[in-house]
């Protein structure tokens, strides 16, 4: 179907303020926040902004008749091209559609559209003294619909887990224009093991499977206290060691943030008046509960940390502890500021890796820039292994660009042989497909058997995951 037949046909289904045909309009859905778009955009042939599960479904059964490929977008804030029409098609923006359908605090659990943003959701909870726990770091403008769609997890996922153990239930538009309802269609209990999980096979998925219109979720109490220990390494295999002697002892923090010396080094140079200790790590403990326990559990952090580190510091006064957190809240944005005519790249930036191994894996990566003359600043969530590399280059150059992709290439490669994954959190994509074999063998075989299942034509977000 050509262009103007499809406009013509989109413009039946939704009112003119849902629908973009223009070309600027649609320039700007050809990126996301990733590397590969600004190097290869993707122009769709038509954005449309569907508030209802309906509108949903008659876009969806328009395209499936006519052999037309759907993109589900959230807030574009997704780092590996997860939500570009590659291939062309439909480009459906969920992010207007932000209705927090019921909060059931009754049953400590919330139903919402997918536009809905994670800090206002949050916010919204606050009187109920619930919270969602995963926190993505974006929190100001990543959508619930783009947290389950990748299993988003974060800065909490070392006590909390990642969105996965929070989504109940979900309603979900199939390919092929069906609403089918996971977790039971009139469920509101907490415990179900009743038939097939498909809720746990759409979650992650990226928006291969079908389009995910609402969401209900588990919450829980917010926590009374909380309280941060920074501890300063001179060595480098210290910082991982000592969380697993955190771990040992029957602590679990609610976050375990590293930072490294080049991650030290840019946010120094970023805003000195953090001053941040000359050293190889910095480890940040988050630990959260009520006030005894983090009083305990911080005093005990900080006597193991005292074991190895040159210094540890225990703080509950909230001045304080954003006075110590502050310099990992800065870290993503210093790191663009480490070369003057550069830029961070996202690219390889989430591969995951055993706690045994962050320290190995931390020295090959920056083994790796010396190797292509390129700075790499690394930093992430050492509780669960999830490392944080940051390439800066100048993107004007195209000899940089040849040397930053074959930096990332041996870095996703260099996860799987540390017995990694190449995202921890952010995704596949388009980016990451390339390595769908080497890290999942013939399992592969059986995603794409699942996604004909669901998806016979191969219309929904096709181009990605493998």
């Amino acid at each position: 179907m050509d262009f103007a037949a499809i406009k013509d046909e989109l413009a039946k289904i939704l009112s003119k303020d849902k629908l973009l045909t223009e070309e600027l309009d649609l320039m700007y859905y050809s990126y996301d926040s990733s590397f590969f778009t600004q190097m290869e955009p993707s122009v769709p042939q038509a954005v449309v902004f569907p508030t209802s599960t309906e509108e949903v479904q008659k876009v969806v059964r328009f395209a499936y008749e006519n052999n037309i490929n759907i993109i589900p977008r959230g807030a574009g804030t997704g780092e590996t091209g997860g939500c570009i029409a590659v291939n062309g098609g439909i480009v459906l923006d969920l992010s207007k559609w932000d209705e927090i359908v019921e909060i059931d605090a009754r049953n400590m659990q919330v139903i919402v559209r997918p536009g809905v943003i994670h800090a206002r959701l949050n916010e919204e909870l606050s009187p109920f003294n619930l919270f969602f726990p995963p926190d993505p770091g974006s929190s100001q403008m990543c959508t619930i619909g783009g947290m389950v769609a990748n299993n988003a997890s974060g800065l909490r996922a070392v006590k909390y887990g990642t969105t996965e153990q929070y989504v109940l239930g979900l309603e979900v538009v199939t390919p092929t224009g069906d609403i089918i309802y996971t977790g039971g269609m009139q469920a509101r209990c907490i415990k179900n093991v009743s038939g097939l999980n498909l809720t746990k096979l759409m979650i992650g998925s990226e928006g291969v499977l079908g389009i995910i219109t609402q969401i209900r979720l588990r919450c829980w109490p917010k926590p009374k206290a909380r309280g941060i220990a920074m501890a300063v390494f001179d060595q480098l295999d210290d910082a991982p060691a000592t969380v697993l002697d955190v771990y040992k002892a029957g602590i679990l923090p609610s976050g375990i943030e590293i930072l490294d010396s080049s991650a030290i080094k840019a946010v120094n140079e970023f805003k000195p008046e953090i001053n941040l200790p000359n050293c190889e790590a910095i480890l940040l403990f988050e630990v959260d509960g009520n006030p005894p326990s983090v009083d305990y559990e911080g005093r005990q952090i900080k006597e193991i940390a005292d074991r190895r580190a040159r210094s540890v510091e225990w703080a509950t006064d909230p001045q304080r502890m954003a006075q110590l957190w502050e310099g990992r809240s800065v870290t993503a944005s210093a790191a663009s500021r480490v070369r003057a005519d550069g830029t961070r790249v996202f690219a390889g930036e989430d591969v995951s890796v055993p706690l045994s191994k962050v320290a190995d894996t931390l020295r090959a990566i920056r083994a790796l820039g010396e190797k292509y003359g390129i700075q790499v600043v690394n930093y992430g969530h050492i509780g669960d292994g999830n490392v944080h590399t940051a390439p800066v280059i100048n993107p004007e150059i195209p000899a940089e660009v040849e040397r930053v992709m074959k930096l990332v290439d041996e870095i996703h490669h260099l996860a799987i042989a540390m017995q990694g994954s190449t995202t921890g959190e952010h995704g596949v994509g388009v980016v990451r497909r390339p390595y769908a074999k080497q890290e999942h063998g013939q399992a592969v075989e059986y995603m794409q058997k699942t996604k004909a299942a669901f998806d016979p034509k191969g219309i929904m977000n096709p181009g990605k995951l493998f």
